[in-house]
């Protein structure tokens, strides 16, 4: 992200900050010069790290059709890679991955159209508990003293699926969609289980995934008037085991690597896989679940989708005991998934990632 002005801009005059539940709305004003005072981020200077304009190509590649369909020698490298992929990077590209190209763009219109909706089109949709199948809105998913740049539509597909009721064709699209991902992810959970030395099937079974939780979230990034001073979606990392991601346009998100942002542009038909919370702790920490962001732009909207998996609602997450031993004692608290979300997603959360809110403190140095 550029330099942030440390001047706070006044909002333009006619433009009041939006009580509804649409940037897109606010966006698309015709008086629009400026933005609302409460979306200007001001990060620290001294804090905040280095961006790398220059991603290079270095971001880690998995080949799923080796994974899952190689000769015994082709899966165990691929297997190898996933896993210094999810311990060097937390973020990896999958190629060759066998869903469809016309199935993910065709996905991807229908969420806009949703977006395109009108307001009490998507009124019902408002978020009023936790674990609302649908929720629409703006901003992040939990209080926030600066409000994020985009619209979000976050859709339960699993253990029981939802869909709004418009447009007509989402529900087919998302059934066929989310149905062919959770395959991808499935695989990539197998192989990362057993990169651990965890057996292929230890995370699917103690993350209880035959009533797993799984989400679609949507995200809009309209045109921002200020994009250097705006952001998408603040710093966080994702709940969960794996996140799925695909966009219309790439050039939004970043990641943090060896202390520095780095912007990540995926391959054409490539999708980007980021390790969730809980697979760290499910790893005792050998995996890492790493801090992203998405930037915004004034020439155009973007659109996001991301597929993620997770626990069932009520299984305890904690370290796995094959981990663990006097050496590497567990990391992380034991807690069920239904009590991690109710922490991301309220005002006990303190910080980009609710980890550090779980982590056992280590034990203080012995006296000499």
């Amino acid at each position: 992200m550029a330099a942030i002005a440390s001047a706070v801009p006044k909002s333009s005059p006619a433009i009041q900050e939006p009580k509804a539940i649409s940037i897109r709305t606010l966006a698309e004003s015709d008086d629009l010069t400026s933005i609302p005072s409460t979306y200007v981020f001001n990060p620290n200077p001294n804090k905040e790290p280095e961006v790398v304009s220059d991603p290079g190509d270095s971001l880690p590649i998995v080949d799923f059709s080796l994974l899952a369909h190689g000769t015994p020698d082709q899966r165990s490298k691929a297997v190898q890679d996933l896993g210094k992929a999810c311990e060097e990077w937390g973020f990896f590209m999958v190629i060759n991955h066998g869903v469809s190209e016309s199935l993910r763009k065709s996905l991807i219109d229908v969420c806009q159209k949703f977006f395109n909706m009108t307001v009490e089109e998507k009124k019902k949709y408002l978020p009023k508990s936790r674990l609302q199948p649908i929720k629409v809105g703006t901003s992040f998913n939990r209080s926030d003293d600066v409000h994020c740049w985009r619209d979000f539509l976050n859709v339960i597909v699993r253990p029981t699926f939802y869909c709004p009721d418009k447009p007509q064709e989402f529900s087919e699209l998302l059934s066929e969609y989310t149905t062919a991902t959770r395959e991808v992810l499935l695989t990539l959970l197998r192989g990362i289980s057993e990169s651990l030395g965890l057996g292929e099937d230890y995370i699917e079974k103690v993350s209880n995934q035959e009533s797993g939780f799984q989400m679609l979230v949507a995200n809009l990034y309209p045109p921002c008037p200020q994009p250097d001073l705006a952001m998408g979606i603040s710093t966080h990392t994702d709940d969960g085991l794996l996140n799925l991601l695909t966009e219309n346009i790439s050039g939004g998100l970043q990641i943090i690597h060896d202390g520095q942002w780095v912007y990540v542009k995926p391959a054409p038909n490539a999708f980007l896989v980021n390790v969730g919370d809980h697979i760290e702790i499910l790893s005792n920490g050998k995996y890492k679940s790493v801090l992203h962001r998405a930037i915004v732009n004034n020439k155009t909207t973007r659109v996001s989708m991301a597929v993620s998996m997770a626990p069932s609602i009520d299984t305890v997450v904690s370290p796995a005991p094959e981990l663990t031993d006097a050496d590497h004692p567990p990391a992380y608290l034991p807690m069920k998934y239904r009590d991690y979300l109710e922490i991301v997603h309220s005002e006990k959360a303190i910080g980009a990632s609710v980890l550090d809110q779980i982590r056992v403190p280590l034990p203080p140095p012995p006296n000499n």
